[in-house]
């Protein structure tokens, strides 16, 4: 198998007898990324102190990181379409293992948020590319089952973040203290970059695809100006810029769709093709994957927040009531490919409305001011819909999508999730900050109204999605 080899056939063959340990290296990258993003509110405190870094710098530690995922995800979906997606994954990667050990040895604050900037590219690289790799290395049911492995490995990287944090900070390995939460990916990268050769077949897009370098910069500046005033916005009190580069974001974004229909007329290959959202089940599922993100990093926030600052928690401790949501999650995301066989789209509704049922149950236990037992519970409902919503969503989106267009189809995937999360903690922070004068608890509550309503939203949305997705 050459690399010239078109995007399909190399789909179809890989789809027949993909190596074993595919499936593990490249989630294992998946788990590392969603990881990092949450693992660093852990840190945050020791690297304060040890750093001496400001409001200002602890704030980029964390923001700096999804910004630059956001920015690159359409881009380097291309990037793997033109030079080959296990080539791209490989350079991601290995960025991703360098720009770790420099956050973990970053003497001064200025040094640790430029290498989580370059953490956030290398993340992006590889994201578009594992969902690609994914979708052209296998078919059918065993599709099915690699998404909801990859919804697993999101899902517990997730909710084991502060946890994991934790813990490697009390262990305080030599004296390392909050730097061995970006160490610890040094020695699992490397092992990841020497087998991805062996492991990890090579796929690309169609031959000769040329790079399309305006299309790349217009979508990655509209993506900075859309999400830089999401994340910055509501900390710095909304200053004047951030309307106008709202607005101008979705100028340019409209000015992208534009460019894409002509380069398509002209009978070139477009970054995101338009034809892909004439595909009900790319369209609508795009829309419900945004939704549902907007609820996730927004509810881990506001979380940790209510632990920590409202009930008094260490971040270990608060990270262990985390274990809940993580105990749900994995009794459904690891079969929910069976689900999805016998509910099609419906899997995603209920397992929305089985969310919403884990948050009022939540909701009803903080207003009692019932004790920090009586939270696990809602938790773990909440983590056993969760469990039903991720892999088959991602599934739903990119099962009818074509092996050629599947490099663009999970960049533009992956962008809206990243946009989800960005607008979820703007959101959701405008509820929390709004009503903290009234305590941490009254401020929890009403975010847990707000996302009540977000995921019965969602659960209508699913009735926009065809009945069953393709292969499942």
């Amino acid at each position: 198998m050459t690399e010239t080899t078109p995007a399909a056939k190399i789909g179809d063959i890989a789809a027949e007898r993909p190596h074993r340990a595919l499936l593990p290296v490249v989630l294992t990258a998946a788990f590392m990324i969603t990881l990092d993003f949450f693992i660093v509110n852990v840190a945050i405190p020791s690297l304060q102190r040890e750093l001496h870094a400001g409001a200002a710098a602890i704030q980029w530690v964390v923001a700096g990181f999804g910004l630059a995922v956001a920015a690159v995800l359409i881009t380097a979906s291309r990037l793997g379409d033109a030079f080959g997606r296990r080539r791209v994954f490989t350079a991601g990667l290995v960025l991703f293992t360098i720009t770790s050990a420099a956050c973990g040895l970053a003497p001064t604050a200025g040094l640790l948020v430029a290498g989580r900037v370059l953490q956030g590219v290398s993340a992006g690289l590889m994201t578009p590319q594992v969902l690609a790799i994914l979708r052209t290395s296998y078919s059918g049911q065993a599709q099915a089952r690699a998404f909801s492995m990859f919804g697993l490995s999101l899902g517990i990287g997730a909710v084991s973040g502060q946890l994991i944090g934790g813990l490697l900070i009390r262990a305080d390995v030599l004296g390392l203290d909050w730097r061995t939460c970006f160490l610890i990916n040094v020695p699992v990268g490397a092992a990841a970059v020497a087998l991805t050769p062996r492991v990890v077949p090579e796929s690309r897009g169609p031959a000769r695809i040329a790079l399309g370098i305006p299309g790349m910069v217009i979508a990655s500046v509209a993506l900075v100006a859309i999400v830089l005033p999401l994340i910055q916005g509501r900390q710095a009190g909304w200053p004047a810029w951030t309307w106008p580069s709202l607005a101008g974001g979705c100028l340019l974004l409209a000015a992208f769709a534009w460019y894409q229909h002509r380069v398509a007329a002209r009978g070139g290959v477009p970054l995101v093709d338009p034809a892909l959202f004439r595909e009900r089940a790319f369209s609508a599922g795009l829309l419900a994957q945004l939704v549902f993100w907007t609820g996730q990093a927004s509810f881990f926030l506001v979380l940790a927040l209510y632990l920590q600052e409202g009930r008094g928690l260490t971040a270990l401790a608060s990270g262990a009531v985390f274990i809940a949501i993580g105990a749900g999650y994995l009794v459904t995301s690891s079969t929910a490919h069976h689900l999805a066989r016998r509910l099609g789209r419906q899997v995603i509704a209920v397992g929305a409305v089985i969310m919403a049922a884990g948050l009022a149950l939540l909701l009803a236990g903080a207003s009692a001011g019932a004790g920090v037992g009586w939270l696990v519970p809602g938790l773990l409902v909440d983590g056993l819909g969760m469990g039903m919503v991720l892999a088959p969503l991602a599934v739903t989106v990119l099962a009818r999508v074509s092996p050629q267009h599947a490099g663009p189809a999970a960049g533009v995937l992956s962008t809206v999730q990243q946009v989800g999360n960005a607008l979820g903690v703007a959101l959701l922070g405008i509820v929390f900050y709004g009503a903290i004068g009234g305590g941490v608890p009254h401020a929890f509550r009403g975010c847990l109204i707000f996302l009540i309503v977000v995921e019965l939203i969602l659960a209508g949305l699913v009735q926009l999605l065809p009945k069953a997705p393709a292969g499942v």
